[in-house]
């Protein structure tokens, strides 16, 4: 269903009376329409965290506008805060190396408009998927990646995705571990889908360790990254049964399908301001 323009407030403050009232005074107070809300009192740490959805037409200014006039306030509760527009497509680059089932699946999201956002490039340590990425009108950029050529590689990483306007650097899949240079100069930017339900099995071939270990449940993460190997706020979550009769290749098979829609559900809560950071936990709207 189509929806009218409109505008998401994001927040985070130190707890306290009064919050939501004061907030939804100011766009009452601007004859602001209040499409949807939600709110979340953390006790252990004293925090409080909301998501508002205002419908654009109803307030009398822009939003340049509106950050300028709920300065005052934000100030007065602490609030950690940002505000979008629904018009402005957010910004995904796509990083990838060989396994190709999260890069199609997106790509295929992004064509049928389920996903409504600006892919301005995908990057991959490997040429192997350049013709595909190029026939859906895409750049694609070859940043390999050897033990001698890190540091340059993540540099140019980072010059591409800071020159294309990224929003959001997602890896689909890349099998590389980022440069703690690059995660520090994104945080909160940069998404992963880990082929894991973590904290179980960090690193490389869960499928397999899993199998060692006799599981009957495997999952994937889709998380922040952070300079830490697989240890970054969790966004999203999922798992499938198996049984004794399974071996690691069926589960990478099975995982594969995990894997694609964790991964978009992640990414779509990220995209929509759905995720709130706290630390090392989020807070996911759903």
């Amino acid at each position: 269903m189509h929806r009218d323009r409109f505008y998401t407030l994001t927040a985070s403050c130190p707890d306290r009376t009064g919050i939501i009232a004061r907030v939804t005074g100011f766009i009452a107070e601007h004859h602001g329409w209040i499409l949807e809300s939600s709110f979340h009192a953390d006790d252990e740490a004293d925090r409080y965290f909301m998501r508002i959805e205002v419908k654009a037409d109803s307030l009398p200014f822009m939003l340049a506008e509106f950050r300028t006039c709920f300065a005052p306030l934000a100030n007065e509760l602490a609030l950690d805060w940002q505000i979008t527009d629904s018009a402005v497509k957010k910004r995904v680059v796509i990083m990838v190396s060989k396994q190709e089932h999260c890069l199609y699946d997106l790509l295929a999201r992004w064509q049928s408009r389920e996903l409504n956002i600006e892919i301005p490039c995908v990057i991959s340590n490997h040429a192997d998927f350049r013709g595909f990425v190029e026939w859906h009108g895409i750049p694609f950029h070859h940043v390999p990646v050897t033990p001698d050529n890190k540091p340059q590689a993540y540099a140019e990483v980072q010059r591409l995705f800071e020159e294309s306007h990224g929003d959001t650097l997602v890896l689909a899949r890349y099998m590389q571990i980022l440069s703690p240079e690059l995660c520090v100069a994104h945080p909160g930017k940069i998404l992963n889908i880990h082929h894991s339900f973590l904290p179980s099995f960090v690193g490389a071939k869960p499928y397999h360790q899993a199998y060692t270990r006799g599981v009957t449940l495997i999952g994937a993460t889709c998380h922040y990254v952070t300079a830490e190997l697989d240890q970054g706020p969790i966004i999203e979550q999922d798992v499938i049964r198996i049984d004794h009769a399974d071996s690691p290749d069926d589960m990478v098979r099975y995982g594969k399908d995990i894997e694609k829609t964790v991964l978009a559900r992640g990414l779509r809560y990220h995209l929509e301001d759905r995720v709130l950071v706290h630390g090392n936990k989020t807070v996911v709207f759903r």
